[in-house]
Order: structure tokens, then sequence, then C-alpha cells
């Protein structure tokens, strides 16, 4: 069975969810997804690192707000997780509710969590106030 992990940090700034998103891709492409699969990954975590930038530091931007991003492959599933130390989520279900944003003045949308729960086969999210958020994603490749 194949097994195989990824740490990476990187501050906590909008420039980098591109970045996240192809580091993900480009260590899960050991697994040969389909394009329907690996575009669903990276859409997921997208999502994360921009709610863990634009939530969870408000959009500060500079080099001491970090997010780290960890990759884990076992056999066909992967395992990801996108912290933060930030803010952290008041109330959790409110929250992963669809079209529920707690920064409208910012114009988001709100789907994120809906966002992250239809592509991926599942969702953890643990959260602290003021002590930062962790969002787990699963996906099982080949279904």
């Amino acid at each position: 069975m194949t097994e195989n992990k990824m740490e990476v940090r990187f501050s906590a700034i909008s420039q980098n969810e591109a970045f996240a998103r192809v580091a993900v891709a480009s260590f899960v492409a050991q697994l040969n997804p389909t394009v329907a699969e690996i575009t669903e990954i990276k859409t997921a975590v997208s999502e994360a690192v921009t709610n863990a930038i634009i939530h969870g530091y408000d959009e500060m931007g500079d080099d001491e707000h970090m997010v780290s991003l960890k990759c884990h492959i076992v056999g066909k599933e992967v395992a990801i997780e996108i912290a933060d130390s930030g803010n952290g989520i008041a109330n959790i279900d409110q929250a992963r509710e669809p079209l529920y944003t707690s920064k409208p003045e910012m114009e988001r949308s709100g789907m994120g969590f809906t966002v992250m729960e239809e592509f991926m086969d599942s969702v953890e999210v643990a959260s602290q106030l003021g002590a930062g958020t962790t969002i787990k994603l699963r996906k099982t490749l080949g279904q």
C-alpha cells in the first residue's frame, strides 16, 4: 500500500492560494487522478486556504501569519489538512450553512464549506476562538 506525506507552511496572503492548489495537485499526481478528481481537490483546497486567509487572519497579508498545509496519501485515499492560528470560528454549524458569510462587506458568497463538502468525501472542522481553525478534507480516488 502506498503511503506518502508532505507538509508546507506559507504566508497568509492571497497570492499563496494558487501555490497551495498546485502543491496539492502535484503531490496527488502520483495517484494518477482523473481530471475531475484533481479539479475537485484543487477547488476544495482553494476554498479552505482562502477561508484561512480571509477569515482566519482578516486578510492581514504579512509574513507573520502563516497557513499550514499537510497532505497524506494512504493507498488511494488523500487526507488534506489546512490550518491557521488566527481568529477561529464562533459557530461552526452556522459557518457551514450555504450562503452564510461573516464578511458580507467583502461580497463573499458563503459557499466555501458547501463546495468543500460537495467535492470531498468528508470535511471536518475544528476551531477555537483566538487560536485558529483546522479543516481536514478526505477523498478516495477511483470511486
